[in-house]
């Protein structure tokens, strides 16, 4: 099923139409990841077993999980992707760091 990458695609691509900025892609990208691997811990972490299987069934773990499921793992695309998104975290690790700063809460 292609739905968590369509999913995945309409929602960059409404971001970008709204928000035409390259900040609003990091930040979409992180706010995914985030979500996913907060699922992944409620799915491993949680006294239910259904709603588990649910999560565990139609939701990927995080990022990587998409990418490897509709690359070859190992293939240069693959590698490319991976790399792309660690640049983009990188990025909204700086952005959010000057917000943290320019709030000056040090």
């Amino acid at each position: 099923m292609y739905i968590d990458l369509i999913v995945l695609i309409i929602l960059c691509i409404i971001v970008l139409m709204f928000f035409k900025r390259f900040s609003s892609f990091v930040f979409l990208m992180a706010i995914v990841e985030i979500t996913l691997r907060i699922l992944t811990f409620v799915k491993n972490n949680i006294g239910l077993k259904d709603l588990s299987r649910v999560i565990g069934k139609y939701l990927p773990e995080n990022m990587f999980a998409i990418i490897n499921r509709y690359t070859e793992n190992g293939s240069i695309f693959n590698i490319i992707l991976k790399w792309a998104f660690v640049i983009i975290m990188t990025f909204f690790l700086v952005y959010i760091i000057k917000i943290f700063i320019k709030k000056k809460k040090i």
